[in-house]
């Protein structure tokens, strides 16, 4: 199972990122399941549609989260919050990319990223191009 980061979603979207033609593979391969925790679908709002303007893309691209992973969108709660601050604690993170690695670290899912400086150089991660999917 792979967890998809917001960076990864994003991607797809941005055919000058050098990971949306990794990102659209994984995402378009449908014998893939794919996994996103609830905080993705609002920085996805946040990134796309509040910081780029780009309102209805926005709402295309939440839309697609929810229909590729439907029943793994992992939902922060009391104890993956414990784990969160745990990892930042351990690894100096935001909050938020802690709670990517926790849920990863939870179900036992390969953790896809695009933030190379913080996840990827850190082995908390693995990038679009490096996932291992069939």
């Amino acid at each position: 199972m792979l967890l998809l980061d917001t960076g990864v979603w994003v991607a797809l979207g941005e055919p000058e990122d050098r990971h949306c033609s990794a990102a659209r593979a994984i995402v378009l391969d449908f014998s893939t399941p794919l996994a996103a925790l609830d905080l993705t679908l609002y920085e996805v709002a946040n990134v796309v549609g509040a910081k780029k303007g780009r309102h209805d893309d926005a709402k295309d691209l939440a839309q697609l989260v929810l229909t590729r992973c439907r029943d793994r969108l992992a939902r922060v709660d009391g104890h993956l919050v414990v784990s969160v601050v745990e990892i930042v604690a351990e690894h100096g993170l935001t909050a938020y990319d802690a709670a990517y690695v926790a849920a990863a670290r939870r179900y036992g899912w390969t953790l896809v990223s695009t933030d190379v400086a913080d996840l990827v150089s850190k082995g908390l991660a693995v990038t679009p191009d490096g996932a291992d999917y069939p």
